[in-house]
């Protein structure tokens, strides 16, 4: 058991004599006990956090080739994911002439030009590749960006080495 002890008091300065206190005993043990009632009370009832979790739509694989449609270079809009934060975008499919474009994350960077895009051309399919150096969260930013401007077509898609060599051309 627990106990505190403390010293009697014979009455300190010499006079009168007092009748001697006896020491108090303090019991800890049933403090103890609260405190782990309490602390087991609280810790089941609590809510822990819940994973957040989006929602991704993801087509049904055909059972034939020839049902796939074909993209076409007009409908086409591709976004990069680069390495230290970076994000480019260029329009239509991939040709010698093309030409990337740097943006940024923020609400006039991306979101102001999937929104102009897809006001322009309701059809865009937005092809998303992100780099191997990008990282997680910028995968998670694009994403969002696709459920705010409410873009219904976009794929992830494997970044191919033209991509990758024009990144490094434009030397951003």
């Amino acid at each position: 058991m627990a106990e505190i002890q403390q010293s009697a008091d014979s009455g300190g300065k010499g006079g009168k004599k007092r009748a001697k206190k006896m020491s108090t005993k303090i019991d800890m043990t049933p403090m103890v006990d609260l405190a782990f009632l309490l602390l087991t009370f609280f810790m089941l009832t609590t809510t822990f956090a819940k994973p957040k979790v989006m929602q991704i739509s993801m087509p049904v694989k055909p059972d034939r080739e020839e049902e796939q449609n074909e993209l076409k270079a007009s409908d086409a809009f591709t976004v990069l994911l680069g390495e230290n934060n970076k994000i480019f975008y260029y329009e239509g499919l991939m040709d010698p002439n093309t030409k990337l474009q740097p943006t940024d994350y923020t609400a006039t960077g991306i979101r102001q030009i999937l929104l102009q895009r897809r006001a322009s051309r309701p059809s865009t399919v937005v092809m998303i590749k992100a780099a191997d150096k990008a990282n997680y969260k910028n995968m998670v930013d694009i994403l969002d960006e696709m459920t705010i401007t409410g873009q219904k077509k976009y794929a992830l898609v494997d970044i191919s080495k033209e991509d990758e060599n024009l990144i490094q051309k434009s030397g951003l």
